[in-house]
């Protein structure tokens, strides 16, 4: 018995000196910014910056791989932080971004070919006879986009198109990536008028299915005193785009357009807000670590 005690502590003696070599001889060095990079992200870990979390965005900062401004939900305050935990200097500073939708064809404007009565997926409407509408470039209008921005920032409107609530988007990227027709851009908050039509049919064709589509008349090309909107080919046709780097807002094609496909926004704030009862708070990017009121 005694014999058998012994080797058990001999043994016990031995593994534990050998796993104590062993986690030191093959310890993983852990730069101690990162612990500290993480503990001001905003733990949303919503993968605006390409990476799958807070903790592996702040391990990049740390490698020199990505810019801080990555991350859309964090903002300039974010940024000033990080420069300080890395001792450089605060980058120049990037205009916040907003998701705009690229449609306006809803349930009023738009021709409807069937109703459809499936499963509430885009993917799942389009795969069925390439959706409920006669345009094939408009918004399927089943909500997938709403459903996968975890910042309540898309609602489903009352005529069937996605709004957007510009004080709550963070630019975490999401909607961009999960619409199957790509209609959604992220766009700095100061670009004010916008194309919300991809369509590149004829226009006589265009206008069949959707009352709100661009008719290709270069209306809004002719007025625009800055030369910032032409009618360009892209895909299978053309279709009205804006050069946002030209374009001054003055809103002249918005006003011009005869099917108003151009639409001119009311002016965004820099920053990302959302109300709590009546109290606005600014930089909230309900990112869900703060308890519920």
């Amino acid at each position: 018995m005694l014999v058998a005690v012994v080797t058990l502590a001999c043994l016990g003696a031995i593994f534990g000196i050998v796993l104590g070599f062993a986690a030191k001889r093959f310890a993983v060095e852990v730069d101690p910014r990162v612990e500290e990079l993480i503990r001001v992200m905003p733990g949303a870990n919503c993968g605006a910056c390409g990476m799958p979390g807070c903790a592996a965005f702040a391990e990049a900062i740390t490698m020199g791989t990505v810019k801080p401004s990555a991350c859309s939900p964090g903002g300039a305050s974010l940024y000033e932080k990080i420069a300080a935990i890395m001792g450089t200097e605060v980058s120049a500073y990037e205009e916040r971004q907003v998701a705009q939708l690229l449609c306006q064809g809803d349930n009023v404007h738009t021709k409807m070919l069937y109703r459809y009565e499936g499963l509430s997926d885009c993917h799942v409407a389009l795969a069925n006879f390439k959706g409920p509408k006669a345009c094939k470039f408009g918004c399927v209008m089943q909500g997938s986009c709403s459903r996968v921005c975890q910042f309540g920032a898309i609602q489903m409107g009352v005529n069937g198109l996605p709004v957007v609530d510009y004080y709550r988007c963070t630019a975490c990227n999401k909607c961009v990536v999960e619409c199957p027709l790509q209609l959604y851009k992220l766009v700095g908050v100061s670009r004010l008028v916008h194309v919300r039509c991809v369509n590149t049919e004829k226009g006589k064709d265009a206008k069949a299915n959707c009352a709100t589509a661009c008719i290709k008349c270069k209306i809004c090309e002719k007025n625009c005193p800055e030369d910032a909107v032409h009618v360009v080919a892209t895909g299978d046709g053309t279709v009205a785009l804006i050069d946002y780097e030209k374009c001054t807002n003055c809103g002249i094609c918005a006003v011009k357009c005869p099917t108003k496909s151009i639409d001119k926004i009311m002016p965004l704030s820099e920053e990302v807000i959302l109300e709590v009862g009546e109290t606005p708070v600014p930089g909230c990017t309900r990112c869900g670590v703060c308890p519920p009121l």
